[in-house]
């Protein structure tokens, strides 16, 4: 989150980068509380001195009527602050809860636009292409026997799917294969992570309050489904200061993700690019401040990687102003083809979200030993998304007889499959 401090003395900034991001923002509320705030904390210290130093006198005063005096003229005064207390109390938790509200600022080298249309096209490998034989995933995935809608619809409902036999473990194959990657070749840690966490949790990865509507949330024992990894790696060293040395960190976690996808009603109804469950291998990074523009770039590259591992046509698109995501500054999204669908899909979101998850999940660090505690930067990417990942490796590697060829990458975790075929 931006501190009130920030918003204050920068509110001119903080203006222009709602404006930028083509979204609204309580601001005007947030500064006019602000002064409210500060006028009933100063009226309420000046009548505290006011009650310490006449509880002095009236503590040393000798005559009983002087004392009784200046007890009724301290009523009133008790009064007002009886008065202030829960006012200043009811100011501080509106305040604090529409600050929470306020977006990270853009980063100077985020595009401006007003919306996805205006985001725009960085590197590029492959251009697209289709044949008159290839069939869309869904369609392919049925004919192999390896996606099951209607049981996955008669378990859980629509959105929901069953991956079968070699489908299973295609995408087993794939979390399998990146998760190596990221840990053997790019240096990451690998995090087992709960799936389900604390409502602070999502607070303080900023998913809480804007997301709520999108959210699964177990009521009854306040337990919230986890919409990415990064909630909980966001939050792994909350309220704690790092020690130097300790920076830069390079998390990598498998999770299933949960997602109500009220905000894509309609969308997608048919395949497996959308649904209220699925995995993603998640990376994240806390660093110092002045890397994490570096540490982005970097990022990008990992999860790029897996792409040209995979043997993916893909391209970078550069998130404008008016797209840019509630918690980041700086943001790069990757797209692969999938010529069964005949679409680009997103299949990773690579963002700096600079010190604003930092500020919200108190997590600093210190340069020496000893020194000045200071806000890290915390950067996430998905390395890469499943199942969108799945579609454009089902949709690429397609034979023109219906089978799917299986990536050179992937043939060590599939157990001697190379190919993919009909049953029969």
């Amino acid at each position: 989150m931006l501190s009130l401090q920030f918003i204050r003395e920068h509110t001119d900034v903080v203006r222009k980068s709602l404006a930028d991001r083509h979204t609204p923002g309580p601001l005007d509320e947030i500064v006019a509380l602000d002064v409210r705030r500060r006028d009933l904390l100063s009226e309420t210290e000046r009548l505290r001195a006011e009650q310490n130093a006449a509880g002095k006198k009236i503590g040393a005063a000798k005559d009983p009527a002087e004392r009784q005096r200046m007890i009724d003229e301290m009523k009133g005064v008790s009064v007002r602050i009886d008065e202030l207390t829960p006012a200043l109390r009811e100011t501080e938790e509106r305040l604090d809860a529409l600050v929470m509200e306020i977006p990270n600022i853009p980063d100077p080298a985020t595009p401006f636009g007003a919306s996805e249309d205006d985001n725009s096209i960085g590197q590029q490998s492959g251009e697209e292409y289709s044949d008159p034989w290839r069939k869309p995933h869904y369609e392919l995935g049925e004919a192999l026997d390896i996606i099951d809608f209607e049981r996955g619809t008669k378990l859980s409902g629509s959105r929901f799917y069953v991956l079968k036999g070699a489908g299973a473990r295609l995408q087993r194959a794939l979390i399998a294969f990146m998760l190596e990657l990221h840990i053997d070749k790019h240096g990451y840690t690998e995090m087992y992570l709960p799936a389900m966490v604390k409502e602070e949790t999502m607070w303080h990865s900023g998913q809480l309050p804007k997301f709520r509507d999108n959210l699964y949330h177990d009521a009854e024992e306040d337990f919230w489904f986890v919409p990415t990894a990064e909630v909980p790696l966001t939050n792994m060293h909350g309220d704690e200061i790092l020690e130097a040395g300790t920076l830069p960190l390079h998390y990598v976690a498998y999770t299933p993700c949960f997602r109500r996808e009220k905000m894509s009603a309609g969308r997608d109804v048919r395949g497996i690019k959308r649904g209220h469950q699925f995995d993603k291998v998640e990376m994240y990074k806390f660093c110092e401040p002045e890397k994490s523009a570096a540490e982005l770039e970097s990022m990008l590259d990992d999860a790029l990687d897996v792409c040209r591992a995979l043997g993916l046509r893909y391209r970078v698109i550069n998130i404008c102003t008016g797209d840019l995501g509630f918690n980041a500054a700086r943001t790069y999204d990757i797209e692969a083809w999938a010529p069964g669908v005949g679409e680009w899909l997103e299949i990773s979101s690579v963002s700096n979200c600079t010190d604003f998850q930092a500020h919200r999940a108190n997590i600093r660090f210190r340069r020496e030993p000893g020194a000045r505690p200071e806000f890290v930067h915390t950067l996430n990417g998905s390395g890469l998304a499943l199942p969108r990942t799945m579609i454009a490796i089902m949709e690429n590697y397609q034979r023109e007889d219906g089978s799917i060829d299986v990536p050179e990458v992937l043939l060590p975790f599939m157990g001697g499959t190379g190919r993919i075929k009909p049953a029969g």
